[in-house]
């Protein structure tokens, strides 16, 4: 048994699978999610689990080197805003209909909880050499 780190074996396997450029969709509860793409559903309320606490999870054990998300989340919501930016200072920002496009090329999509608006990330995976 795991001791730390992501502890559920869906995304945990998920998260082994992934290679240079594959792309993963951390989304709210509302976001469309495309046909194709793998899916680890980890809402379970509203706002349980949290954008940031499932982005920030993911992020101590992938690397990542690009990131996409909606412009609209900086006037709708600027406590995500403020975390995608903190966290991504390349940060790209489209039109959330431009998002959602995008997201059909992902090879993971992550639903979290997250109950306010635009509340979404496309990450880009690197790799750590």
């Amino acid at each position: 048994m795991k001791k730390a780190g992501i502890l559920n074996r869906h995304l945990c396997g998920a998260l082994a699978e992934l290679g240079h450029t594959d792309e993963v969709l951390v989304c709210d509860a509302g976001m469309p999610i495309p046909d194709g793409p793998r899916v680890v559903d980890l809402a379970f309320r509203a706002g349980v689990p949290s954008f940031a606490e499932v982005l920030d999870g993911l992020l101590a054990e992938l690397v990542v080197e690009g990131a996409t998300a909606a412009s609209e989340v900086r006037e709708a919501n600027p406590r995500a805003a403020a975390l995608l930016e903190g966290h991504f200072p390349g940060l790209a920002l489209v039109p959330h209909e431009r998002l959602k496009e995008l997201s059909r090329g992902a090879r993971l999509v992550v639903r979290t909880g997250e109950a306010r608006p635009y509340a979404n990330v496309l990450l880009r995976c690197g790799v750590f050499f």
